[in-house]
C-alpha cells in the first residue's frame, strides 16, 4: 500500500492511499480519516460508498463530515466507485464501466475479469484496512450515497456481521426496476434476472434473509431530487422493509436535491446515528 497524501483534519489525518487489487486486477484509491482517538485505541469504523462518476475524493473534499467525526472518535473511509485504468473495460456513458461500479461481482464479458466491486469492499479492502490501520473490525457500519447508498443498502444487508449499522442519501433502492439499474446489471450480471435479486436491497429483504443488527436503517431524500421518481423511488423501500419487519426512517427533506450540498446537511445525523450503534 502507497501513501499518496496525508493532510492533518481536527486532529486527526485524512489519508489518501493506493494499492493494488487481486480483486479487481487494476490500481486502486481510498481516502480514510482517523480522528485523534486513534492514536490512542482502535476507532470504530464508518464505510462511505459514493456514486456515479465519484471517486475516493468526492466524499472527502465536499461531504463536511471530518469535525463531526472528529468529535465522536468515528473514522470514515471512501473507496473509488470502480476499477480503473487504460486496460480496464469501460463504456462512453456516465452511468456503466469505469465510475459505475455498481458494487457488485460481474459475471459477464467484457467486465467480469475486474468489476468485483462486492468482494473488493467486503473482503479485500476490508483485511488491507484491518491490517494496516487502529480501526476496530468488530465496530464498523456503511453509509453512502445513490449508487453508493445502493451499496450500502445491499452490502449491509447481506453482511450484518461485517457492518452493524446502515444508512444512505438518495439511494437506488431496488436497481432491478429502474433505468440504472436495468442497464448497469443486465451489462454486468447478463439478462436473467434471477441473478439482480441478491444485489437489489428491496428483494433482500422481501427475501427474509437478513437485518441490520442495530434497530433501523436511516435514509435521507431530497423531495426536490431530479432522479426521485424514476430512477430512486424510496416509497418501494419503505414497502419492502415495512413487509420484512425492517425498521427503517425515511426521511423526505423538502427543497433538497441530489447533490453533496445535501448530503453536507444531514451528515451530522448520519453519524451520530452510527456512532450510537457502534459504541
Amino acid at each position: 500500500m502507497e501513501l499518496v497524501n496525508a493532510h492533518k483534519c481536527f486532529g486527526g489525518t485524512l489519508q489518501f492511499c493506493q494499492h493494488q487489487s487481486d480483486a479487481l486486477g487494476c490500481r486502486m484509491g481510498f481516502s480514510i480519516f482517523l480522528p485523534e482517538q486513534a492514536t490512542q485505541t482502535r476507532a470504530p469504523l464508518l464505510w462511505w460508498l459514493s456514486g456515479l462518476t465519484c471517486t475516493e475524493e468526492n466524499f472527502a473534499v465536499k461531504s463536511g463530515a471530518y469535525g463531526e467525526a472528529a468529535r465522536l472518535g468515528l473514522a470514515i473511509i471512501a473507496p473509488d466507485t470502480s476499477p480503473r485504468g487504460t486496460h480496464v473495460a469501460d463504456d462512453a456513458a456516465y452511468d456503466l464501466g469505469q465510475g459505475a461500479g455498481f458494487y457488485v461481482d460481474a459475471t459477464e464479458p467484457p467486465w467480469a475479469p475486474h468489476f468485483s466491486m462486492y468482494s473488493y469492499i467486503t473482503q479485500e479492502l476490508r483485511a488491507l484496512v484491518a491490517g494496516s490501520f487502529p480501526i476496530d473490525a468488530a465496530r464498523q457500519a456503511i453509509s453512502g450515497h445513490s449508487m453508493g447508498g445502493h451499496g450500502a443498502l445491499v452490502l449491509g444487508l447481506r453482511n450484518p456481521s461485517l457492518y452493524k449499522s446502515i444508512s444512505a442519501f438518495a439511494p437506488i433502492v431496488t436497481p432491478s426496476e429502474c433505468p440504472w439499474g436495468k442497464k448497469a446489471f443486465t451489462a454486468y450480471l447478463g439478462e436473467e434476472r434471477s441473478a439482480w435479486s441478491s444485489y437489489d436491497a428491496c428483494k433482500i429483504l422481501r427475501s427474509g434473509t437478513s437485518r441490520t443488527k442495530c434497530g433501523k436503517i436511516l435514509v435521507d431524500q431530497g423531495a426536490s431530487d431530479q432522479f426521485l421518481d424514476d430512477q430512486l423511488m424510496p416509497q418501494r423501500l419503505e414497502a419492502a422493509a415495512r413487509e420484512a419487519g425492517q425498521a427503517l426512517e425515511l426521511r423526505m427533506q423538502p427543497g433538497y436535491d441530489h447533490s453533496y450540498f445535501f448530503i453536507s446537511s444531514f451528515i451530522g445525523d448520519h453519524l451520530e446515528h452510527h456512532a450510537a450503534c457502534l459504541r
